[in-house]
């Protein structure tokens, strides 16, 4: 007889409070686990397919800077788990239910402050999430890596350039993968054994046994001193005091078989943002959007087809190595290596090169559009020519280190003041 997997008696706690500064005016309005990525999902959806996908029936949603877009999101997307079939979705907004000044004072508080709500559902196993990355990963074999090893927290983990393992938990591990050393966002990451250009980051990812966890949450709730964090606080604690076990990536990354390496993105800064959209426009991308058999679930909105018009020289609608969701219409413009979302309308005369465009933005007649990531709902002016002279970009946009032009409805409205 087969047992049972391991993840129907666990639950799946996402981390999505996080406001992502340094997408600049993307998350504006919105939390980075809410941005817009891939045409049709938002950031969060990978975390939550990888749960839904794993076997994980219960999920709890922890929200708190800018949550509405996010919660909407979730709600229309997200609505389809039923009781009586003992699944739950929760979303969890900071609600003051300690104490009424206190939001959510950090990833491990975000969890304390709803452990009634996790206790009521009865799991066995917590799985902590961040609801920022873009990945793939089965998360059963992540548990049963803990079960095995009898760890008192399993840590997922993947080996990062040491000059940005600043931004992670860094640790060092035995060769049974014991966590011997752990370090949150070092100033002077430790390289790798043997690896002198590599850290073994923290993902963020953290399985628990659930009632060790709750322990766990009460002692650091009552250390006056603690920052209520995982990386700060509960891990160098489980580090030093219990048994805290790493589990690589690579063991539970999921790939089909157009992916030639496990893929794993924080797509943080604008030019990171950019360049992990734009590269799902390669023939073969790193990333397989297109497995049937690992969906990423997401709000399917209503929409038409998307649209190409006009076939004279000077004014024909076509995409070359491009991405175009339902919905849009390209009207006799020219697009090459761009990924256009929902509902976005290029006019003509227009050429659109290496851009990522944001649902229902409208490009006026003659725009010349290059390296640029436009926000949600804009109308570009007729004319409108970016990615030509730098110096010009930056004074009218935020232009990014790599070249990059983001653009808002604000900037956008500058222009004509």
């Amino acid at each position: 007889m087969t047992e049972a997997p391991l993840a129907r008696n666990a639950m799946a706690y996402v981390l999505a409070g996080g406001r992502g500064s340094r997408l600049m005016e993307l998350t504006d309005f919105r939390a980075k686990p809410a941005v817009y990525f891939g045409g049709k999902s938002r950031i969060i959806d990978f975390a939550l397919s990888n749960a839904l996908n794993s076997g994980i029936r219960r999920i709890a949603v922890a929200t708190q800077y800018k949550a509405h877009s996010l919660i909407r999101h979730l709600q229309r997307g997200w609505s389809f788990f039923r009781p009586e079939r003992n699944e739950s979705f929760d979303i969890l907004p900071a609600s003051q239910r300690v104490s009424e000044d206190m939001w959510y004072l950090g990833t491990a508080d975000a969890v304390y402050q709803n452990v009634d709500i996790i206790e009521s559902y009865g799991p066995t196993w917590i799985i902590i999430l961040a609801g920022d990355h873009i990945y793939k990963m089965d998360y059963e074999k992540m548990l049963q890596q803990h079960v095995d090893q009898k760890a008192d927290v399993t840590i997922g983990c993947l080996e990062v350039p040491l000059e940005e393992a600043k931004g992670f938990g860094v640790m060092h591990v035995d060769a049974d993968d014991r966590i011997i050393s752990f370090l949150e966002k070092p100033k002077e990451p430790p390289p790798m054994p043997g690896k002198p250009d590599k850290a073994l980051a923290s993902m963020g990812i953290y399985v628990f046994e659930a009632k060790f966890l709750y322990d766990q949450l009460k002692r650091d709730a009552s250390d006056p001193t603690s920052k209520r964090d995982f990386g700060n606080d509960i891990i160098p604690y489980l580090v030093n005091n219990g048994k805290a076990v790493a589990h690589p990536f690579t063991r539970s990354c999921v790939r089909s078989s157009m992916e030639r390496e496990a893929y794993w993105r924080d797509v943080g800064t604008v030019d990171a943002y950019w360049s992990a959209n734009i590269d799902l426009t390669d023939v073969t991308p790193e990333l397989d959007l297109y497995d049937r058999d690992w969906p990423i679930w997401t709000y399917g909105e209503i929409t038409p087809p998307a649209k190409f018009v006009h076939d004279d020289e000077a004014r024909r609608g076509q995409a070359i190595s491009s991405l175009i969701s339902g919905g849009c219409i390209v009207s006799g413009s020219s697009l090459r290596r761009s990924l256009l979302f929902t509902g976005v309308r290029v006019n003509s005369y227009g050429l659109v090169e290496n851009a990522v465009i944001l649902p229902y933005v409208d490009v006026g007649r003659s725009a010349r559009l290059r390296n640029v990531v436009i926000d949600r709902g804009v109308r570009i002016p007729e004319g409108l020519v970016v990615g030509e002279d730098p110096e010009l970009d930056a004074r009218r946009f935020r232009r990014s280190p790599g070249g990059v032009s983001l653009i808002t409805q604000s900037m956008i409205d500058r222009l004509s003041a």
